[in-house]
């Protein structure tokens, strides 16, 4: 038996989780890449125009939601190893956090799993991995932003921004450790805070949340493991039966497609948008017409 069909076999298990989160830096960069081309779609079929740090902050945002899935793969809390990339965001605290909500979300399973679902240890890749999931959080942070203004707002751009950054700089992150984290996306959420419009820039946050989860889960279909994405459908005689795309297609986590090929495209995205965005701008400031 090979390794990821010992995995694959026993999804319980910690080798298991420890491969499942190799690939969170990829997930931030799809975030990124979503938000970037979704906004100059917007801008060029629709003439929906946000200023350059409401697209900033929109990306930063959607990159840490794409992380937030995540959340439910915890490790050890005493001693700081394990657990997904976006676990580590805030030293112990997110570790517990990660706990709590991967506890929660084995309890969902246990609670409405038929009896032809398999038995699990964790509740990795179970409820946060579902669709109920990414619709509740777009809709709760947009609720959140609107009944608790100011504070509620800087409290979910700090929150997001922190993941990004993770995600984003992982090799960083790793050496610096989570104290330079928090303490940059406290004063970036702060400073974005200050400049944002009222009237539009705060119902994009919970969008941004909600599309970065979506695109986790997209993510995560095309890796073996697959994600529960129809819950609470039942499919067959399964409530939580894993959609993912042929094995002989699907994503190797960590390989080198994933590390190199896959997050190479999404620089690239994240370039062509940015680049598109800015060039009617760059194309009035020096007088050029096309």
């Amino acid at each position: 038996m090979t390794l990821m069909q010992a995995c694959r076999a026993q999804p319980g298990t910690a080798l298991w989780e420890g491969l499942s989160a190799m690939i969170g830096p990829s997930h931030a960069l799809s975030g990124a890449a979503a938000w970037l081309a979704g906004t100059w779609a917007l801008e060029y079929f629709d003439q929906y125009h946000q200023t350059p740090l409401q697209v900033a902050v929109g990306t930063v945002v959607c990159a840490g939601g794409a992380l937030l899935p995540d959340l439910d793969l915890s490790g050890r809390v005493t001693s700081g190893q394990g657990g997904a990339t976006v676990a580590h965001t805030f030293g112990r605290v997110s570790l517990f956090l990660a706990e709590c909500i991967e506890k929660a979300s084995l309890g969902i399973y246990d609670a409405t799993k038929t009896r032809h679902d398999p038995r699990r240890h964790n509740g990795h890749r179970t409820f946060t991995h579902t669709m109920p999931f990414t619709i509740g959080v777009g809709f709760g942070t947009t609720w959140l932003c609107a009944a608790g203004g100011k504070w509620a707002v800087i409290g979910v751009l700090f929150f997001t921004m922190a993941l990004a950054l993770r995600g984003l700089l992982h090799t960083w992150a790793e050496k610096t450790g989570w104290i330079p984290i928090t303490i940059g996306s406290a004063l970036a959420a702060y400073g974005a805070y200050l400049y944002l419009p009222a009237g539009r820039g705060y119902p994009l946050l919970g969008v941004a949340v909600g599309v970065g989860s979506f695109v986790h889960l997209l993510g995560d279909i095309i890796t073996r493991a697959g994600v529960p994405i129809m819950w609470p459908i039942p499919l067959g005689n399964r409530m939580w039966r894993m959609i993912g795309v042929p094995n002989p297609v699907a994503v190797v986590v960590g390989s080198k497609f994933e590390t190199v090929f896959l997050r190479g495209a999404f620089a690239l995205v994240c370039i062509a948008a940015a680049l598109a965005l800015a060039a009617p701008a760059v194309l009035q400031t020096f007088d050029i017409h096309i």
